[in-house]
């Protein structure tokens, strides 16, 4: 039986009893309350992008974090690259162990690609080489460049990654991956349960319709309430079971239990870790759809779903907003979705929904009534419009209060729309999250860009992503700075730039504002080895031993440089390799200090660097 039919059946019998009434559907429904004295719930960053301002919040966490903690976290990681065989020149640890200063330091961030769940774990392996508590990773002498960043931002699978180390309290990747709970309740986390598939988890047709119907059920008190509700809900709360505390292996199908709902964004500042400001800080991003009337079916444009051109929205603990000036302005993430400064909306930012707007994919499905009937998500869309009947709103992308109508009627396109219509933070082509990094308020000054999406025929990546975020920053007008890079996908794959390390902006003057980007790209298997890495975006599910080898892979791929060749033939990894990313971390501050580039990073420099 077609799986809307088995639903209809199910939603029959279980409505006049659980309409909302389950635990999950009361914590994930979104309530009002008197909003405390002096709310503002619009802040101006400024048009201005030169004279832009982080909110206070943001300001003062990383402010604390870069005198309380990254001085004591770049030491570390300058002991770390002692292993290394390579003498590094001395600028290099004088940076690094607060020598010159701590306003000598580098401002790093790190930005995790979409890709679905292969992107997920591809970044987690890519973390994990970087965790300086992984002495495997200490050893390999790149442990600690994790703990050493500012800045983590994800997108779609990267959000995944991004949001739950942040809300499970940054724990090291293997224990987020597979999880350390043999039993989870709301404060623990009981990892990312991966060889249930997130969207469809049983085999027995029967068992995964009770689920999506489970799903529809714990939103249904939001609709109730009065909200819009989208397919992106239901994802969401799919989600929720594999990347937010509270659920197990063991208890991924108990009703009674409400699986992360409840649990926000905005909470991610009671964590330990966030509160000690241990943890990088974490920023994930979507994609908007303007001027679209029509709600059922989409006429993409060429090439990209959304244009580059489209305000792009950050989420982070203390605001969801953008800084593209356009709009440049934000609103309190804990309030979100509130009518007025007199009564406030909390809970509308729950954590697995903001995971879901991120990776949101299913208007790009909806190009026809034929192709949106044999998606993942079509049937799952028609049911929300049978269930949920709403006008004006496009169900197949997510749904949520416009915080800025008014906002910038002369350059906003959704100043006078009561929904913003948000999607993937990657269907405008840039798949990395770069654009945050890029904020010149933020101040960072070199980016580890961990690439993989599914470009080429066999689901590597070639580049792509860097060429959007080109196109866009060359578009915005000097709104951002970034680095040159080839013009082509063709001229990244013909100079095998997406399958080792790569440096992009080693000769940018101190003046551009331009960052060096450390491009590490899912775009080959490492070392000769048989690619593990290169799984469909539509795998949802992997074994434990294939996440394992999966991770595994990923570590070769992080830790070999540019491949030499042994004695005996063999591909090994390049000795140097943790030498020349010490370097080119270090370099923007070697630069404003007026250190010429020295010794064994010369030598890197010309070997690991693009112009």
């Amino acid at each position: 039986m077609h799986i809307l039919a088995l639903c209809s059946l199910f939603w029959l019998s279980a409505v006049p009893s659980a309409f909302g009434q389950t635990a999950a559907a009361q914590a994930y429904t979104p309530t009002l309350h008197a909003c405390p004295p002096g709310t503002t719930l619009v802040r101006e960053a400024g048009s201005d992008v030169h004279s832009q301002t982080l909110s206070v919040d943001e300001q003062r966490y990383i402010s604390a974090r870069k005198s309380l903690v990254l001085p004591q976290e770049w030491a570390a990681y300058s002991r770390s690259i002692q292993n290394s065989p390579v003498a590094l020149p001395q600028y290099v640890a004088s940076t690094l162990d607060g020598a010159l200063g701590n306003d000598a330091l580098p401002n790093l961030g790190i930005a995790v690609s979409g890709g679905s769940l292969r992107a997920s774990l591809f970044g987690a392996g890519v973390l994990g080489a970087l965790d300086g508590r992984n002495q495997t990773s200490v050893q390999a002498g790149i442990g600690g460049l994790l703990q050493a960043a500012q800045y983590l931002t994800g997108l779609s699978g990267g959000s995944w990654l991004v949001l739950s180390l942040a809300q499970a309290d940054f724990p090291m990747l293997p224990d987020l991956v597979f999880g350390t709970q043999a039993s989870a309740d709301e404060n623990s986390f009981g990892g990312w349960i991966t060889p249930i598939d997130i969207f469809q988890p049983s085999a027995d047709a029967d068992v995964t319709t009770a689920y999506i119907e489970v799903l529809l059920l714990e939103i249904s008190s939001k609709y109730a309430s009065g909200l819009p509700v989208s397919v992106t809900d239901v994802w969401g709360r799919a989600l929720s079971r594999h990347f937010v505390n509270g659920t197990t292996a063991a208890d991924l199908f108990d009703t009674s239990l409400t699986h992360g709902a409840g649990i926000t964004l905005s909470a991610v500042a009671n964590v330990s870790t966030f509160r000690a400001h241990a943890q990088p800080f974490p920023i994930v991003i979507a994609d908007s759809l303007v001027d679209r009337p029509d709600s059922s079916v989409v006429v993409t444009e060429a090439g990209e779903v959304v244009p580059l051109f489209n305000p792009i929205y950050e989420f982070n603990v203390y605001e969801i907003g953008s800084f593209d000036p356009v709009l440049a302005a934000f609103t309190p993430t804990s309030l979100l979705g509130s009518p007025n400064s007199s009564i406030c909306m909390q809970g509308y930012d729950q954590l697995s929904f903001v995971q879901g707007v991120s990776a949101s994919l299913f208007n790009s499905q909806n190009t026809s009534a034929a192709d949106l009937a044999n998606s993942l998500a079509g049937p799952v869309i028609e049911l929300v419009e049978e269930f949920f009947p709403q006008t004006g709103v496009r169900v197949d992308s997510a749904l949520l209060p416009n915080p800025f109508i008014g906002q910038s009627p002369s350059t906003y396109l959704d100043t006078n729309s009561q929904i913003l219509t948000l999607v993937d933070g990657g269907e405008d082509g840039e798949v990395t999250p770069l654009q945050p990094l890029l904020v010149r308020a933020r101040g960072l000054d070199t980016i580890i860009a961990i690439d993989a999406p599914a470009n080429t025929a066999d689901n590597f990546a070639d580049g792509s992503s860097l060429i959007a975020t080109q196109a866009r920053v060359q578009a915005l007008n000097g709104a951002y700075a970034f680095p040159p890079i080839p013009s082509t996908s063709a001229e990244f794959v013909a100079q095998n730039l997406n399958t080792r390390p790569t440096f992009f902006g080693c000769n940018s003057s101190a003046t551009s504002g331009e960052p060096l980007v450390v491009y590490i790209a899912n775009g080959a298997a490492p070392l000769g080895q048989s690619p593990l890495t290169n799984t469909s975006t539509d795998q949802l599910s992997y074994t434990e031993d294939e996440a394992q080898g999966f991770l595994d892979q990923v570590f070769d791929i992080a830790t070999q440089g540019i491949p030499g060749t042994s004695a005996a033939g063999t591909p090994e990894k390049d000795p140097e390799w943790p030498a020349c990313l010490a370097c080119a971390v270090v370099d923007r501050a070697r630069q404003k200090q007026n250190i010429a580039r020295d010794g064994v990073c010369v030598s890197c420099f010309e070997r690991y660097c693009w112009s």
